[in-house]
């Protein structure tokens, strides 16, 4: 088997391992396809070496077919279709007693916390596969994991037919939190600066809007007759979409955040208070989650074919990383690691 291992400075070396034979409880898997995600190149551009064990095997969005099945496993069996849920949960502390166990006090993030899925075998928990069903095929199963982030934050939300969504951020969750929105039957609005990723909402069938050179506050208003949005994610992470964030939701509207904010940027607590506004936090995702975003995809509701931007050999994952920096035409990259599958 291969791997390919992150040392740091934007650089990969892939290198030839051995296979880990599952454990009690545990499944190998051949992997199929990994997607880049927006973390993965927070990772390549460096911003994580301190979490990061260097060298490493980074990458979670991964789709792939068990292959060994370790004692005591359940449910499974060899062949079938999967992909992982990348997380690893105590079971102990009591947010996981509570049920909560992706907001787990002592949560590790596979694939960054610990060695993850740019190889071509990868043995893991069972309790973190999920079956796909036989007309999702690997490339389509590799982005279940960033759907599943826009299935959990529409969840949060608690969005329902019939209400005005504004989008702030037309990047890959953004998108993939529109095709959610709008599964659902609500009314969707991206906004976003970049024309490529307009346009790519455009195709969605879902409206768009350049912040850069309209009033998004005004259009908004006009959009919703002067009501203000049901729903406001922001998924941008920039400072003027949490100063626009309170200003075009609603009155009792919730402000969903999806993006990560490094610094503590100011919010106008004062809209708050006068529109009594929510601000719901989502984290990840649940298996729940995980479930419903399989499901989209195999009913046909969500078509995730055009959100793969390329698919690029496991030999070829320094250059993957390179087309993906700084391209915002781009959406998801896939890396095939069993080139047979």
């Amino acid at each position: 088997m291969f791997a390919a291992q992150y040392i740091g400075n934007k650089s990969f070396n892939v290198v030839k391992g051995h296979a880990i034979a599952p454990q009690a409880g545990e499944v190998r898997l051949d992997v199929g396809y990994v997607g880049i995600c927006g973390t993965d190149m927070h990772i390549y551009h460096g911003v994580m070496d301190q979490r990061v064990s260097i060298p490493q095997t980074i990458g979670h969005e991964i789709s792939g077919v068990v292959a060994q099945i370790g004692e005591g496993v359940e449910g499974f069996t060899v062949g079938e279709k999967v992909v992982v849920r990348p997380l690893d949960w105590c079971g102990e502390c009591p947010t996981c007693e509570a049920g909560l166990t992706h907001i787990c006090q002592n949560l590790k993030f596979m694939g960054i916390d610990t060695p993850g899925a740019f190889q071509s075998s990868w043995t893991v928990k069972a309790r973190t596969l999920h079956k796909l069903p036989a007309g999702v095929d690997l490339k389509q199963g590799a982005l279940v994991e960033p759907l599943s982030v826009a299935c959990h934050d529409v969840r949060r939300s608690r969005l329902k037919a019939g209400e005005k969504a504004v989008i702030l951020g037309g990047g890959p969750i953004g998108q993939l939190v529109a095709a959610v929105a709008k599964s659902v039957g609500a009314e969707v609005l991206v906004s976003e600066p970049n024309d490529s990723r307009r346009a790519f909402a455009d195709e969605l069938g879902v409206k768009s809007v350049n912040p850069m050179d309209t009033d998004l506050a005004a259009y908004v208003d006009e959009w919703t007759g002067t009501k203000g949005a049901d729903v406001v994610f922001e998924v941008s992470g920039v400072l003027p979409a949490i100063q626009s964030m309170t200003q075009i939701a609603g009155r009792r509207g919730r402000i969903v955040m999806v993006a990560i904010h490094s610094t503590a940027p100011p919010i106008d607590l004062f809209q708050f208070f006068w529109k009594e506004l929510e601000l719901l936090g989502a984290r990840v995702y649940e298996a729940a989650d995980f479930d419903w975003a399989i499901e989209l995809i195999a009913s046909g509701q969500i078509d995730l074919k055009p959100f793969i931007s390329s698919v690029s050999p496991l030999a070829d994952i320094g250059s993957a990383f390179a087309n993906m920096d700084g391209n915002p035409q781009g959406m998801k990259a896939l890396v095939e690691c069993n080139a047979e599958q």
